[in-house]
């Protein structure tokens, strides 16, 4: 059952991959068999090395828009081009291979799950209404997602009811036979959209086929190597490689979060880099896992990384074999198929939990707003650093907790947040409620030593630094200096659940007298002071 879930996903998700790549073609300016055989070898290099179950890797249309701008301004013929895009796209490769060889994998970590869940809502919203004109059967400027959602606005008067007719019925037939997760719905519909074409002559009645493609790219002799062209190809491939990651991570994790299943960064930065490296041999665009085509295999049921094999065989069948078949594919049908895909990532609820909670909100809107107005990498990068600024924020006004015992235990808790805990008489225990660290490390021991002060009874100090594994040479300081002061004010100090690390610091500070004032427990501190 499982092998043939995955092979009716990759049927289905063949179908979207095939209009998808032509599309895309289009935006660069490069001939469909480019997009093509990128889809071919980047699914299949992907389903070797890669881990997501429902990741196709293949021409975006992010990527796309970044190449257009960039071969417009290649001097010269096809040959050119050509060599522009291999280099560009090898380069964009190489890249992923080095963040893997050097462990930066890591660096996803700071894409958080609020960014994830906004970058796909902002995503799916921005891909769908890219579909409208196709759906309405309307001409759209090419643009801002703005300019093309008021576009179709205005042509609200000259919609093409048959083109309307036709993407609607398509749309509802997935929506209800998503209802049954075996049946591929994808597939039934594409194929009844053509079974449709030839008996009822929609293109008599206006309605816009795939028409006749040339998948094939011309082999135009590639002109000899230069450092000029490599020096600008380089150039262009940093941005490809971000916006690659940016939106094959942000799609990858998003459906992984949605299934429960896990994922290995350095991984799938292999992955992505060897996928574009065989793209680039066969004069391929840049690959990536696109959000549109990635949901469609995760709503026709995949289960495995089979289905992108199955879903490249397919691709390869259709290109050799049904071509004339394909040219008849209403293109409202595809675009019912793009935006189906896509649904699932327009459910706001993910959001709208956020702000239940009270945690996030603002990131993950902020990360949706950004892939709108912004676009998809400035949005994406907009989203980080708000996500950093906003850790750095939580870190940097932390609260300080004044801890009481509770009863005759070993406990020390927050005494404002638990009643029943008692504050020792003559000695005030502070505990930091996020690691010290530049930002905030002067701004707390400023506050104990004030807090403290202000009670004339005090006799010592406890502070409780679990939360600090390590810290830097700031916070360092800023201990040490509150240490001094606070001797100097004839009151003794302690220091508990101090970590290794932090008394290696200590020591090579040398300052082993708050060494030997440093426990591994608040029972301990409060013990030795008792005595």
């Amino acid at each position: 059952m499982k092998i043939r879930a995955d092979i009716v996903a990759g049927l289905a998700v063949a179908g979207l991959m095939l209009p998808e790549a032509v599309a895309y073609a289009g935006i660069a300016g490069m001939a469909p068999g480019h997009a093509v055989l990128a889809a071919l070898v980047g699914t299949l290099v992907y389903a070797l090395v890669g881990r997501s179950r429902f990741a196709i890797v293949s021409a975006t249309s992010s990527s796309a828009a970044i190449l257009a701008a960039s071969l417009a301004a290649v001097p010269g013929g096809e040959g050119m081009r050509a060599l522009f895009l291999m280099m560009a796209v090898a380069l964009a490769g190489l890249l992923f291979l080095l963040a893997w060889a050097f462990r930066l994998g890591g660096l996803t970590g700071f894409i958080s799950h609020p960014v994830l869940r906004g970058f796909a809502f902002g995503l799916a919203i921005t891909i769908s209404v890219k579909q409208l004109p196709v759906l309405a059967g309307v001409h759209a400027p090419s643009g801002s997602l703005f300019d093309t959602g008021f576009a179709v606005l205005r042509a609200v008067p000259h919609w093409h009811v048959p083109s309307l007719a036709v993407g609607l019925a398509a749309l509802a037939t997935l929506l209800v036979l998503r209802r049954w997760p075996g049946v591929p719905a994808a597939l039934i519909v594409l194929v009844s959209g053509v079974a449709a074409s030839g008996l009822l002559e929609l293109q008599a009645h206006g309605v816009a086929t795939v028409g006749h493609i040339a998948l094939m790219p011309e082999r135009a002799t590639i002109p000899a190597y230069s450092p000029a062209m490599l020096l600008e190809a380089a150039q262009v491939a940093v941005p490809l490689a971000l916006i690659l990651l940016a939106e094959s991570w942000g799609t990858m994790r998003t459906l992984a979060l949605r299934h429960g299943d896990l994922l290995d960064s350095g991984r799938e930065l292999r992955a992505l880099g060897l996928a574009n490296l065989a793209s680039a041999l066969v004069q391929g665009m840049p690959v990536g896992a696109g959000l549109s085509a990635s949901a469609a295999n995760e709503a026709s049921g995949a289960r495995s990384r089979l289905a992108g094999t199955a879903a490249a065989l397919a691709l390869g069948a259709l290109v050799l074999f049904a071509m004339p078949l394909v040219a008849l594919l209403p293109q409202p049908v595809l675009a019912a198929v793009v935006i189906a895909a896509l649904t699932h990532s327009l459910d706001p609820r993910p959001i709208l939990r956020l702000w239940g909670l009270n945690r996030d909100q603002y990131i993950a809107l902020a990360a949706a707003l950004g892939v709108l107005v912004l676009g998809v990498l400035d949005g994406m990068l907009c989203a980080i650093l708000l996500s950093l600024a906003a850790l750095v924020q939580r870190f940097g006004n932390a609260r300080l907790a004044r801890l009481g015992r509770l009863g005759e235990s070993h406990d020390f808790v927050d005494a404002y947040r638990h009643h029943d805990a008692v504050m020792l008489a003559g000695i005030a225990i502070w505990r930091p409620a996020a690691p010290l660290f530049f930002a905030n490390a002067e701004r707390m021991f400023a506050e104990i030593a004030r807090r403290t002060l202000a009670e004339p009874d005090l006799r010592a100090v406890v502070i409780s630094l679990e939360e600090s594994i390590d810290i830097d040479s700031t916070a360092l300081d800023a201990l040490l200096e509150f240490d001094r002061g606070m001797g100097a004010k004839g009151l003794r100090v302690h220091y508990a659940r101090v970590h290794d690390r932090v008394r290696d610091l200590l020591h090579a500070a040398g300052a082993q007298g708050v060494v030997e004032r440093s426990d591994y427990s608040v029972a301990d501190a409060v013990r030795r002071l008792e005595r």
